[in-house]
């Protein structure tokens, strides 16, 4: 039976990484899979350890937990659920982000979706259906930007993404034999690098279609990830012209 870890990164998500544990089909991961949850806390000062603890207490040896002593950032904290995956031998490893913005219930259509088209990597779409996008509160400027940073990619790397900026991963973890995680940035950025390396070791990235939830968001910050797509993505798209 193949291995596959769940694992969920967290700061400051209080209550809400309950509610994504409790929509994680379990029974469907208990039939196919050896399977176990990883919750990684990204050194929240708020009560996100007291529900990861609660979890734990409820679900025993399925879950595994850890607290960082230090904020590491977003690239870092993924990081340390991929090394545990790889170190542990999984076959593959789902991202879920602890804030409950992607439905934990789609785990079972990124399995079928990695099983149907042998995918190496499968993500969760927000704009396959663009109205799902905005009736799950996407900001318009977000729903703008998205369109405009996918549509980028998909330019210079001959692409055909809907959503190039979704946190919702499911991995084949071989792919980690070819791409080495120090070459990826700590960053928020980490997705974008990583697709950027796939797109060039030409492993196939498989989308699907989700819904999100979306509360408050920082324009700002979002302006300031966008500047910095841009620019990795035009450095990259240089490299790629340098290999060939």
């Amino acid at each position: 039976m193949k291995k596959i870890l769940i694992f969920i990164i967290t700061y400051k998500a209080s209550y809400r990484v309950e509610r994504v544990v409790n929509k994680i089909p379990l029974n469907f991961l208990k039939k196919n899979f050896n399977y176990k949850i990883f919750i990684s806390d990204d050194c929240s000062n708020d009560d996100t350890s007291k529900y990861i603890r609660k979890i734990k207490n409820k679900l025993k040896s399925k879950v595994v937990t850890n607290i960082n002593k230090k904020n590491v950032g977003y690239g870092s904290n993924i990081k340390i659920c991929l090394k545990y995956a790889i170190k542990n031998k999984y076959d593959f490893a789902i991202m879920i982000h602890g804030d409950d913005q992607y439905d934990a219930r789609k785990v079972k259509q990124l399995v079928n979706m990695q099983k149907k088209e042998n995918s190496d990597v499968v993500v969760g779409s927000r704009m396959k259906n663009k109205k799902n996008a905005r009736k799950g509160g996407m900001p318009f400027y977000k729903y703008c930007g998205n369109i405009v940073l996918t549509g980028l990619i998909n330019y210079l790397f001959k692409q055909n993404f809907t959503d190039a900026h979704s946190g919702y991963w499911l991995y084949n973890l071989k792919v980690f034999n070819k791409i080495k995680l120090k070459s990826i940035t700590n960053s928020f950025n980490f997705d974008n690098n990583l697709r950027l390396e796939l797109i060039l070791n030409k492993f196939k990235i498989s989308e699907i279609s989700i819904m999100t939830k979306y509360s408050d968001e920082n324009s700002y910050f979002h302006l300031s990830y966008s500047l910095k797509f841009i620019y990795e993505n035009l450095l990259f798209f240089i490299k790629k012209i340098k290999r060939c």
